[in-house]
């Protein structure tokens, strides 16, 4: 893997700021600049900002250059292959010293001037929170965006409000930095899928919390250029990496065959019966017992107050998590394709 400074500044070797904003590219050029715009019109807040270009072709990648060759605070920097989101995040986000680590899909953009001014605010009111998620609402009509929400459904009325939780939205987040490190980033075998929920269960395991943040928003576009659909690469993702999580928990496989079976009976009934089977017999070949971690008691606690007690029986959490999450982002692909 060579990693190429493109355009934009130099990587800063140091220095103090509030927040690196990062954002990981692969085609969908005008959104990019666009997010790329966003980042650089926040206020209140000193940052710079990363992007990494994961394989785009060379005219993508021109136009991204030509948006970011006189910013003095934006490095474009690109790879020659696509190390997922897990992967890419930890690259650029290592290179960086803001004490927030803020990131930013490239199709989505911040919808106030001084949201990473409030991210960074609400991190240094609160020294053990890890992760700050944002509300993500559709770029087009600011409905929410159901693709989207990562938390129960019991707390969708709770949208606007601000609640502690068991992980953040990729879209649009902030991580302190200190506890990104000591919970050591995401794990890039997850590639895609899951990794938000992964470091979230390490973060509390060590004594972080994590809080959703309904007034801080994000607009999303929901774009569909290199986006993995339902229907093609990410059941496989969403099912390998959720077992490869609980092993790493310290879950036995017999532990599992309740939520094995959700997932084969979900595969079937929305034609992805060949993608359930890879994806299982891949989590097999992923997380060996030696390197599990169970979660102490108190972060158990931590996760029963915040998660499942909003979820219900495991047959409703199954049924939500492996359907309910599925048909909701397939619809959202099938409209945004429309």
């Amino acid at each position: 893997m060579t990693l190429r400074l493109v355009a934009g500044a130099a990587i800063p070797l140091d220095g103090h700021y509030d927040a690196d904003i990062i954002i990981l590219a692969l085609e969908r050029a005008t959104e990019t600049i666009a997010a790329i715009r966003s980042a650089c019109g926040q206020t209140g807040a000193s940052v710079h900002v990363f992007v990494l270009d994961q394989g785009s072709r060379a005219e993508s990648l021109a136009r991204l250059a030509d948006a970011v060759r006189d910013r003095c605070n934006v490095t474009l920097l690109a790879v020659d292959q696509n190390l997922g989101v897990a992967g890419g995040r930890n690259l650029i986000s290592g290179l960086g010293h803001g004490r927030a680590i803020v990131a930013l899909d490239n199709d989505a953009e911040f919808a106030a001037s001084d949201t990473v001014a409030r991210m960074v605010a609400a991190l240094d009111a609160e020294p053990r929170l890890a992760a700050i998620g944002c509300r993500i609402v559709t770029y087009e009509d600011g409905q929410d965006d159901l693709s989207s929400w990562g938390y129960p459904d019991a707390l969708l009325p709770s949208a606007g409000e601000s609640f502690d939780a068991v992980t953040y939205v990729g879209a649009g987040h902030a991580i302190r930095r200190a506890a990104w490190e000591q919970a050591g980033g995401y794990d890039s075998r997850l590639f895609f899928c899951w990794e938000e929920f992964d470091f979230c269960l390490r973060a509390i395991a060590l004594g972080w919390r994590i809080r959703y943040r309904g007034d801080l928003v994000i607009r999303h576009k929901v774009a569909c250029e290199q986006r993995v659909g339902w229907t093609a690469a990410r059941w496989f993702y969403f099912v390998r990496n959720r077992l490869y999580i609980e092993r790493k928990l310290g879950q036995r496989w017999p532990a599992l065959t309740p939520r094995i079976a959700g997932y084969v009976l979900k595969g079937l009934r929305n034609g992805l019966p060949v993608q359930t089977v890879r994806a299982i017999l891949a989590a097999t070949r992923m997380g060996p017992r030696a390197r599990s971690r169970p979660m102490p008691p108190d972060g158990t606690l931590y996760l029963s107050r915040n998660d499942s007690a909003h979820r219900g029986s495991l047959l409703h959490r199954l049924t939500h998590e492996a359907l309910g999450r599925l048909g909701r982002s397939s619809d959202a692909v099938s409209a945004a394709k429309q």
